[in-house]
C-alpha cells in the first residue's frame, strides 16, 4: 500500500488537530474578510473538556470550508491543515482501493449523486469544447439497473440517456443489449458517449463489464468517455476477492465515484469523486474569481470536517482490517444465502456481494414494513433487497428467514 496505513488513535488525533492548528482559527485571530465563522458558540459549545479528545467533533466546531478541488495546487490558505488530509484521502482512494497510476485529482462530494453528475459534466464539456457538440448530442448509456442519478444528470446537463435492458435473471448487460443501444443513439443524432459502469447496482449489488462497452463503443467508431459508479461497491467490491474490478486498472476508465457513508459507515455527505489528472479543468469555474484557486467542483462550498471522517475512518482500520471487515460481511451473506436455498427462495446475489435481492412473491407486506425491505419499486414491487451491513448480524436476520414464503 503507497498511502494507506494504520494509524493509532493518537496518531489519528494528532494529525487532526495539528491540521486544525495550521487552519485558521476563528476563535482567536481577527479574520474579518471571510464570510464564514466557527459554529454558533451559542448553540455548540467550543469549549467542553471532551473535545480535547474528539478530532472530529473539533473539526466540526471549527467549521472548515473545502470549496474547491484541493489536489489542483493553489486552494484556499485558510484552511491548509485539513485540505491535506483530503489530499492524503484522496490518494488512499485513488492508488491503494482503486489501483490506480500517476496522478489524479478528486474531491469529498455531497454523495455519490453528485460525483456521478460531476463526471457527465466534465465529459459533456469536453465534448462540447473539444468537438464542438450540443449537449443534446452527447449520450449518456449506462444500464437500466443503474442509479437515478444518470436520469437527473441528464435532466439537469441537456445529455440524452439511453439505458441497456438487463436479463432478469442475472442483471448483466449483454453486447448485443449494448450494440442495439449504440446503433439507436446514433440514428438519434449522438456523436459522443458518456458511459457508466457499476460497481455493484444500488438494488442487485450487480458489478458490469467495461470490456463490453468499450468493444461496442470502439467498434462503432464513436468517441466516450467511461465513468465507474462504484457509490455502493466502491469500498466493498475491491476487496471482495473476486477478479475484473473496474477499476483504475482499465485504461478506459477515467474517474470513479465512491461513497463513504454507505459501507464505511461515514456521515452523510460523504462522496468521492476521482478521475485522472487532467480533466477537472473542463469544470473549471473561472467567474469564482474571488475564490483562490477557483473551483471545479459542483458543490461549492462543503464541510472539511467530513473529509476527516472518511480519513479517520480509513487510517483507523488500515487496508488489512478493512478487508477483514469485508470478509465478515460476505459470510454473514454466505449464511443467508444457503437458508434461501434451503427453503427454495427465488433471489439473486451477485458473486461475493453482501446485497442479496429476494423475488417479491416471497415476501409478506407485513415483513417487508416490520424490517424495512426496501423494494425495486415502492408502486409495483417485483423485489425486495436485503443489505448485510455492520449491524445486521446473523441473530438479526433469522426472523427475516423465517417469516419469507
Amino acid at each position: 500500500m503507497k498511502h494507506w496505513k494504520k494509524l493509532t488513535q493518537t496518531e489519528i488525533r494528532d494529525r487532526v488537530f495539528t491540521a486544525l492548528d495550521q487552519n485558521v482559527n476563528f476563535f482567536d485571530e481577527a479574520i474579518v474578510g471571510v464570510p464564514a465563522s466557527h459554529l454558533d458558540s451559542k448553540v455548540f459549545f467550543s469549549d467542553a473538556g471532551f473535545l480535547k479528545d474528539a478530532p472530529f467533533l473539533s473539526s466540526l466546531i471549527h467549521n472548515p470550508n473545502h470549496i474547491g478541488c484541493h489536489t489542483l495546487g493553489k486552494s484556499e490558505s485558510f484552511f491548509s491543515g485539513t485540505q491535506e488530509i483530503e489530499r492524503d484521502l484522496i490518494s488512499i482512494c485513488a492508488h491503494d482501493i482503486l489501483r490506480g497510476e500517476g496522478e489524479f485529482d478528486g474531491y469529498v462530494a455531497s454523495g455519490g449523486t453528485e460525483a456521478n453528475m460531476q463526471a457527465a459534466w466534465i465529459y459533456r464539456n469536453y465534448f462540447m469544447e473539444e468537438m464542438g457538440l450540443k449537449s443534446q448530442e452527447v449520450a449518456l448509456l449506462a444500464s437500466s439497473d443503474g442509479h437515478y442519478s444518470m436520469a437527473k444528470a441528464c435532466n439537469v446537463l441537456g445529455l440524452s440517456l439511453y439505458s441497456v435492458p438487463v436479463s432478469n435473471a442475472y442483471r448483466k448487460v449483454e453486447a448485443e443489449a449494448i450494440a442495439s443501444s449504440i446503433q439507436k443513439l446514433k440514428e438519434d443524432g449522438c456523436k459522443a458517449v458518456v458511459v457508466v459502469v457499476n460497481m455493484m447496482t444500488t438494488m442487485f449489488g450487480s458489478v458490469d463489464n467495461p470490456a463490453l462497452y468499450i468493444d461496442a463503443l470502439k467498434s462503432a467508431d464513436l468517441p466516450f468517455k467511461m465513468h465507474v459508479d462504484g457509490a455502493y461497491g466502491g469500498f466493498f467490491y475491491p476487496f471482495s476477492g473476486e477478479k475484473n474490478i473496474p477499476d483504475f486498472t482499465v485504461p478506459e476508465i477515467c474517474s470513479v465515484t465512491l461513497d463513504a457513508h454507505k459501507m464505511v459507515q461515514a456521515p452523510y455527505g460523504t462522496g468521492i469523486f476521482i478521475i485522472r489528472k487532467g480533466w477537472m479543468n473542463y469544470a473549471s469555474t473561472k467567474e469564482a474569481s474571488y475564490v483562490e484557486g477557483e473551483d471545479s467542483t459542483l458543490i461549492g462550498s462543503r464541510s472539511g470536517a467530513n473529509a476527516v471522517a472518511i480519513w479517520m475512518i480509513l487510517t483507523t482500520y488500515g487496508p488489512f482490517a478493512w478487508r477483514e471487515k469485508i470478509f465478515v460481511l460476505q459470510k454473514r451473506a454466505d449464511w443467508l444465502e444457503e437458508q434461501l436455498q434451503l427453503k427454495n427462495i427465488g433471489y439473486f446475489r451477485q458473486p461475493s456481494s453482501n446485497i442479496i435481492t429476494i423475488r417479491a412473491k416471497h415476501v409478506p407486506h407485513e415483513l417487508a414494513e416490520k424490517y424495512v425491505l426496501v423494494p425495486d419499486n415502492h408502486h409495483a414491487p417485483k423485489w425486495f433487497k436485503i443489505v448485510v451491513m455492520e449491524h445486521v448480524t446473523i441473530e438479526r436476520l433469522m426472523p427475516v428467514v423465517e417469516g419469507l414464503i
